[in-house]
Formats: C-alpha cells, sequence, structure tokens
C-alpha cells in the first residue's frame, strides 16, 4: 500500500524544471496568446447560440461569469504552482499531486487528462470541418458524402476527411517546434481577437433592449446549469501550464500568461453574449453558428461572411493548444517512467517530444476521423472539473506540507480560495449527466488497471 503513495521528491522535481532537453524560447506574450488560442473558438462561435436558445436565455451573461469564476480561482493555483517549480505536465506535477498526494493519484490525474485533451482536440476538429464544409458549399464545393463525417453522423458518411487532415497538418506544425508554433498560433489569434471585436463593434448597433426580456426565461436551475456547460468554453488556459519548460523567466511569464488570457477571454465572452442576445431573440439562436446567423438575421451578410471565416480560424488555434497540451502531458508522465519511454523522446534537431507529437496527432485524427463523439464530449467537462478539484486541494496540502518552498504569485487567503474553488467544480460535476459519470468511471477503472500492469513497475521511484 506504501508503494501506491510515494512521492516524488522536491529535488527530482528541481532537476527537471532545470532540465535543457526542451528549448525555453516563450515569453508572457506568447503565453497569453497560447491561452486565448485555447479557449476562444468553438465556445464563442457555436456554445453561445445553443445555451442561450436551451438553457439560459439573455442570462448567459451570468453563467459566462459563474464558470468563469470557477475557472478564475482554479487559474490562482495553477499559476502559483507554475511559478514556484516550473515543469511540464499540467496538474500531473503543477498540483505537485505526485510530491503530496502520491504516485497512484498522480497517474490517475494525468490519465484522466489525457482523455480530456485527445477528445477535444477530436471534438474541435469535427466542429472545424463542419464550417470548412459550409465555407466550400457558399463557393458551391462539396466534399463526397462519404469523406464528410464519422459513420452515424450523416447518411451516406463513412470517414470525417477535413476533420483527420487539419488534425494532421496542426501535428506537422507543433512538431517542427514550439516558436514555429506560437508565431503561427500568435498571427491566428489576433486574427481572431480583431474578428470578435468586429462583431461587436457591428452588431452593438441592433441590439434591441427588449430582446433582453425575459432576462431569465429558464430560471436560476438553468443558469447554473448553462454555467456548467458553458464550462466547456473555457477549457484551455491550463494548457498554458504545460508550456513551462519551454518559458523564459517561468517564475515571472507563468502567472502573467495564465491570469492575462483567462481575463481577456471572460471579457470578450460576457460582451459577445451581450450584443448576440441583444441583437435576435434568444429563442432562434439554436443553429450551429450562431455569430453569423444573427448577423444575417440583420442584413449584414458580408460581415457574416468574415466571422464565418474567423470561425474557422480562430478553431484551428484551439486545436494547435490542445495538441501541445497532450503531448507535453504524456512526455512528463513517460520522463517518470508511468508510460513508455518513447513518449518523452526528444528529437535532436527540433527539440521537441516529435515521435509522441505524431502518435498523439495520428489517434486524435482516427478518433475524429470514424468516431461520432456524441456525449464523448461531456468527459471534457468531467476531466477537467476533476483536475481543477485536485489542483485546488493540493494547493492546500503543499502548503502545509511544503512551507519552504517559494512562489513569484501566491494564492490569497488560503485555505479559503482553494476550498471554494473545488466546492464549485465538484457542483459543476454534480450537475452532468448520468452517463457521463459512468464514462468517466469506466475510463479512470482502465488507467487504474494500466497502473498496476505497467506504471507501477516501470516507475522511476520504483528504480
Amino acid at each position: 500500500m506504501s508503494s501506491l503513495f510515494r512521492k516524488k521528491p522536491l529535488e527530482t522535481l528541481s532537476a527537471q524544471s532545470k532540465s535543457k532537453s526542451l528549448a525555453r524560447t516563450l515569453s508572457a506574450f506568447d503565453l497569453t496568446l497560447l491561452g486565448i488560442g485555447c479557449v476562444i473558438g468553438t465556445g464563442i462561435f457555436v456554445i453561445t447560440g445553443t445555451v442561450a436558445a436551451t438553457g439560459a436565455g439573455p442570462a448567459l451573461i451570468i453563467s459566462f461569469i459563474l464558470a468563469g469564476l470557477a475557472c478564475a480561482l482554479a487559474a490562482f493555483c495553477y499559476a502559483e504552482f507554475s511559478s514556484s517549480i516550473p515543469i511540464s505536465g499540467s496538474v500531473y506535477s503543477y498540483s505537485y499531486s505526485y510530491v503530496t498526494l502520491g504516485e497512484l493519484l498522480a497517474f490517475l490525474i494525468g490519465w484522466d487528462l489525457m482523455l480530456e485533451y485527445v477528445i477535444a482536440l477530436s471534438a474541435v476538429a469535427t466542429g472545424w470541418s463542419s464550417y470548412f464544409q459550409s465555407l466550400l458549399a457558399g463557393f458551391n464545393l462539396h466534399i463526397p458524402a462519404a469523406l464528410t463525417g464519422a459513420p452515424g453522423s450523416t447518411p451516406g458518411a463513412v470517414f470525417n476527411l477535413p476533420a483527420a487532415v487539419i488534425i494532421l497538418l496542426i501535428t506537422a506544425i507543433v512538431s517542427r517546434g514550439v516558436k514555429e508554433s506560437t508565431r503561427f498560433n500568435n498571427v491566428i489569434v489576433l486574427m481572431k481577437i480583431a474578428i470578435i471585436l468586429l462583431f461587436i463593434i457591428v452588431g452593438i448597433g441592433y441590439v434591441k433592449p427588449d430582446n433582453w426580456s425575459p432576462f431569465m426565461p429558464f430560471g436560476m436551475k438553468g443558469v447554473i446549469l448553462s454555467a456548467a456547460t458553458v464550462f466547456f468554453a473555457y477549457l484551455g488556459f491550463d494548457a498554458v501550464s504545460n508550456a513551462s519548460e519551454e518559458v523564459k523567466n517561468p517564475q515571472k511569464n507563468m502567472p502573467v500568461g495564465i491570469i492575462s488570457a483567462l481575463a481577456v477571454c471572460t471579457v470578450l465572452y460576457i460582451a459577445v453574449s451581450l450584443v448576440l442576445t441583444g441583437m435576435m431573440p434568444y429563442a432562434k439562436l439554436n443553429v450551429g453558428d450562431p455569430v453569423s446567423f444573427a448577423l444575417k438575421f440583420v442584413g449584414q451578410d458580408a460581415v457574416a461572411g468574415i466571422i464565418s471565416v474567423g470561425a474557422i480560424i480562430g478553431i484551428t488555434t484551439v486545436m494547435l493548444a490542445l495538441l501541445y497540451a497532450q503531448v507535453r502531458l504524456t512526455f512528463a508522465m513517460s520522463r517518470d517512467g508511468l508510460l513508455p519511454g518513447l513518449f518523452a523522446k526528444v528529437h535532436p534537431s527540433f527539440k521537441t517530444p516529435f515521435r509522441n507529437t505524431w502518435l498523439t496527432g495520428i489517434v486524435a485524427a482516427g478518433i475524429a476521423g470514424f468516431i461520432n463523439l456524441g456525449t464523448l464530449a461531456h468527459l471534457v467537462n468531467m476531466g477537467t472539473l476533476a483536475a481543477f478539484t485536485v489542483i485546488s486541494i493540493a494547493v492546500i496540502v503543499l502548503r502545509k506540507k511544503h512551507p519552504e518552498i517559494k512562489a513569484s504569485f501566491r494564492v490569497p487567503f488560503v485555505p479559503v480560495v482553494p476550498i471554494i474553488s473545488a466546492g464549485i467544480c465538484i457542483w459543476f460535476m454534480y450537475s452532468l449527466p448520468g452517463v457521463t459519470w459512468l464514462s468517466f468511471v469506466i475510463w479512470i477503472a482502465v488507467g487504474t488497471l494500466v497502473y498496476f500492469l505497467y506504471s507501477r513497475k516501470h516507475s522511476l521511484l520504483n528504480k
């Protein structure tokens, strides 16, 4: 039993954080745009309309504020961990679950996040495919029906070719180097922000306050349930923490990147929600492209076309950040012996986990191409909420057991803030469907089996 809760020495984490196997090239600006690139995408271009029409009405802004609050509290915890000993692996290492809570829980959290990132990457690629095919249709171009979606998604569909191809293209970019990836990401994110601001500027002139009445048609219960749903829209700021081993001056830049990304995204979500629900009746927004649809509703077809292109661009950067986060997570777990050594091998020229990147990209492309994701997407929310709960608890344990650790950013009012953060996350988890809980339990059970059959024996701590 004691081996299940063996803990990694802090000296090991410190040594890994100083490793030069990954090149340190990223600034606070790069980190901020990496976070924005992952957060602003499917949530703002798709989820806003669906949730407004079916769960919250104009009170969607309250749902976004509640979800943003839960993320902000968790972001404080991420910022403290990432500014103390910067090391890849997201909550797997940053919550110091390996140091504070033991190896088994550390592995299961890593296993949980592996599912989150891969499913999210595949789901976002599927959304990208839909927007891309819609854009082609506008030019009277059509992909053969057999290649438009996964089996069962549309009549005659066999393989979602656009989704698989875009994942492989993103894989090629990420595998070449982190600086090359962030240059591409930075340009695209700045374009995406400009397009969102264009919608706000144009749309605000068509806002009718009457459309905000009734403000809360589904009651407070609908607002809370919607907050758990739109939580998906915030996923990605934690991906910033995976980059810490490739950041210049991480103790200073990591907290700035994490908190700045979340702050910018929250402001944009609230502004878009207000304008969107003010432009037209909320009940009509249950469409796949609500932002473009609202502009067409008020006769701004040209701007709607620009927004559609912006959605495709925006979703592309989400995939880049998700793939990047997944690869750095498995890199960290492999380095500790909990996954095969293949995942930790660094390319001699590119200084990236090259084989790991391509293996992850091929698996995600296969999932997006052949599997109709459906309710599996709910696992993304469940996995992230579980991770946020652990990091909130771990910051309390870390402060108690290792007061000697110094961080450039410290969570205020410990343990009150972490306890509130964990409570909100558990509250959101409770509101998710039963099938999501069942799927999550099955995945964790599989992870437990993998740990006992492989990871426990091959762990560096075991040696």
